[in-house]
């Protein structure tokens, strides 16, 4: 069996087998790496190379979540909650049923847009999860919400955004990584429109979510009110510091944003949560004698994605080495060769198990692009059709990989009181909400551009 295929099938069968993803991903790793040919030795040293790619990932998402902790002891969002609790207290019985549909409704079109905003207008990523989704856990609970429908709301707005709107890391994703890459292996896009390229998949990725919304998740959950892992006590509500909260924030948000802009080289996130902890400190909001213990226990919130970023790259380092990707495209193009529909299919199935065992869609375009760019032409598909092929194919799996922040991020927020298993309550929901769902889209796509 393809060395790939083998490492990407052992990674997820251990991972709902509830094994640890780290685990998952390492025996994964060995797995493939001996299958391919890499014995022991080399595939240690490729898998211990790829870790160093990931330390600056952890590092960012370690500041974030201490930088998180420290504006949740502000007060600001226990404010937040507060003000939609009472809204429903005051509301008449009469009033209270069609008081919490509304509140509902906003809680999760508030959670969507931040979602899409973390990818472009305020391009934070996932940063924002922990600063809001945790205060919030009381007040979906007493609304009755389905923690699996956030967890697929959040992903709908980290993937979708980037996959088709080319602004912020959408720009990154679509121009610099998908267009670039087209055109280093040789297929002029010139002239071509990103957007409709992108277009039907990312309607694919629309219907998921509204499954998920008015079917899959519409009926209520019960969840027990517990505290907030490794939380502080409740914070006393201060508005100095709920004014300094908003000052960090807002720097933290403007620093990233001037720092993309300018295309430096240096890690906005990582600056940029500096710089908000930083203004903390300065300001006494967080004094210097509780601030080891605040940033400790945000610093211990974020290091399990931490720790899953740093292996997934070591993984991803394993199977770039292998070379078993190539073999594997070259084997499904055989198999169907001249026959468009199944060979777009096909494409797309592999661009979701590299995707799958990687866990980034930018991570797995440069690998596969190269292949598809000539498979691509020597099959007709005009240059819109291979653009959403290579695109599709790269997005497929991002939702739904154990190893991807944009199902770590959701659960990173959602299980802050232990109650959101991440392989259950956020990677099958959203591999079965999008992955499905984009899959026909993008080789409907294919078929018709």
């Amino acid at each position: 069996m393809n060395a790939v295929l083998l490492a990407v099938i052992v990674m997820l069968a251990l991972a709902l087998l509830r094994v640890h993803v780290v685990i998952a991903l390492f025996v994964g790793a060995l797995v493939g790496g001996l299958t391919g040919g890499l014995g022991l030795d080399g595939t240690m040293t490729a898998f211990q190379d790829g870790l160093s790619g990931g330390a600056m990932i952890a590092l960012s998402y370690a500041l974030l979540g201490a930088f998180a902790t420290a504006v949740a002891s502000s007060g600001l969002p226990e404010l937040l909650a507060q003000s939609v609790i009472k809204k429903i207290n005051n509301a008449s019985h009469t009033q209270q049923q069609s008081v919490i549909l509304w509140v509902k409704a906003g809680l999760i079109t508030g959670i969507l847009a931040m979602s899409i905003m973390s990818q472009n207008l305020i391009p934070v990523h996932i940063a924002f999860i922990p600063l809001i989704i945790p205060p919030l856990l009381t007040v979906c609970n007493r609304l009755h919400i389905d923690r699996r429908l956030l967890a697929c709301v959040m992903t709908f707005g980290l993937v979708t955004t980037y996959m088709f709107l080319p602004v912020g890391f959408g720009a990154i994703f679509l121009n610099q990584i998908l267009l670039g890459n087209i055109n280093k292996a040789g297929l002029n896009t010139d002239g071509i429109n990103i957007m409709q390229a992108m277009g039907i998949p990312a309607l694919g990725m629309f219907i998921g979510l509204l499954i998920a919304i008015f079917i899959s998740y519409r009926k209520p959950r019960e969840y027990e009110d517990r505290p907030v892992a490794d939380a502080q006590e409740v914070a006393v509500i201060s508005k100095y510091k709920v004014t300094v909260a908003i000052i960090a924030i807002i720097v933290t948000f403007v620093i990233q944003i001037v720092m993309q802009a300018m295309e430096t080289e240096a890690n906005p996130l990582l600056v940029g949560a500096l710089a908000g902890l930083m203004i903390f400190l300065a300001t006494g909001a967080v004094s210097w004698k509780e601030a080891d213990k605040v940033f400790t226990s945000g610093m211990r919130m974020m290091a399990l994605i931490g720790f899953i970023m740093i292996t997934a790259q070591g993984f991803a380092a394993v199977m770039t080495k292998t070379g078993a990707v190539e073999p594997l495209v070259a084997y499904v193009a055989n198999l169907f060769n001249g026959n468009k529909p199944a060979a777009a299919l096909a494409m797309l199935l592999v661009g979701l198990i590299v995707t799958m065992g990687i866990g980034s869609s930018f991570s797995t375009l440069p690998i596969i692009t190269t292949i598809y760019v000539p498979l691509c032409m020597s099959l007709g598909f005009s240059t819109l059709a291979t653009v959403a092929i290579i695109g599709t194919a790269g997005a497929l799996g991002d939702a739904g990989s154990p190893a991807s922040d944009s199902t770590l991020g959701p659960t990173s927020g959602l299980n802050a009181d232990g109650q959101h298993d991440h392989i259950r309550d956020s990677v099958i929901p959203t591999f079965l909400h999008f992955n499905i769902p984009l899959l026909i889209a993008g080789w409907i796509a294919a078929l018709v551009l």
